[in-house]
Formats: C-alpha cells, sequence, structure tokens
C-alpha cells in the first residue's frame, strides 16, 4: 500500500463577464465579485477574496469616474491565480494622482490596486478603449 497525498487545485470553471454603465454597477460587481471567490473549489482565502473585491471595486468605480462612464468586468480564475479584468471606453491608461487627504476627491484607487495585485498591466482594446488585467496569486 502507498502514501498519497492530494493538493487541492481551483478546478475550472467559466469565466464570469458583467457589464455595466450605472452607479449601482460598483456594489453589483463586488457582489459578483464576492459569489466568483466563494465558487471556487477550493474558495479563496479570506483575505484574497476581500483583496479580489477591492480591486474589483476601485477599477470598476475607475471605469465608470474617468473611463467612459460604462464597464465590462471579466473574472477568470486558475490554479494558482484569479484573474480581473475591466475593460472601458477610453483609451487613455490610468495615471496616478496624489491622494486628497482634505478634500475627498480621491486619488487611492490605483495606488490599491497597484499594492493588492501581483501583476498589472493595461492593453487597448476592445474597439477604441482599454482593458486592464489584473492577477492575485
Amino acid at each position: 500500500m502507498s502514501d498519497t497525498t492530494t493538493t487541492p487545485t481551483r478546478a475550472p470553471r467559466p469565466a464570469v463577464v458583467l457589464e455595466d454603465d450605472s452607479p449601482a454597477g460598483v456594489p453589483r460587481a463586488r457582489g459578483v465579485a464576492r459569489a466568483f471567490a466563494a465558487s471556487l473549489d477550493p474558495p479563496l482565502p479570506g483575505e484574497t477574496a476581500e483583496n479580489l473585491v477591492l480591486v474589483v471595486s476601485e477599477l470598476a468605480t475607475n471605469a465608470l469616474r474617468h473611463g467612459g462612464g460604462r464597464y465590462t468586468l471579466r473574472l477568470s480564475a486558475s490554479a494558482d491565480a484569479v484573474n480581473i479584468a475591466v475593460s472601458d471606453l477610453n483609451p487613455a491608461p490610468p495615471r496616478e494622482r496624489t491622494p486628497d487627504l482634505n478634500d475627498g476627491t480621491g486619488g487611492f484607487g490605483w495606488h490599491m490596486v497597484r499594492h493588492l495585485t501581483d501583476h498589472l498591466t493595461t492593453h487597448p482594446g476592445p474597439r477604441n478603449g482599454k482593458t486592464i488585467h489584473a492577477r492575485l496569486t
């Protein structure tokens, strides 16, 4: 008789896609991200799941606010990572802003996304917009 060790692997599942063009789309995107994290086998650990939700929320907010008012969110997973892609209508890449500590005008989101993700890129398209790809391992 031999000893066998089973290593859990994240089961492949279809990508989840959400399109939205309203402020209600941000809480909807957070809910989709939470449900996606919980649906994985095994589910994402708590901190990673919350980081996923935060990154999705920031990217959806930025797409609505700075990216032309419409976004498409795509979530997918592999055995070692969760992939987030957010497309919007504005071809301009995200830019760093100095966070506003006094007047509440923002500037924290892109810094936060960069800090929480393991890999982050911006690509042209679809059409005339851009897609931000983020990866959490």
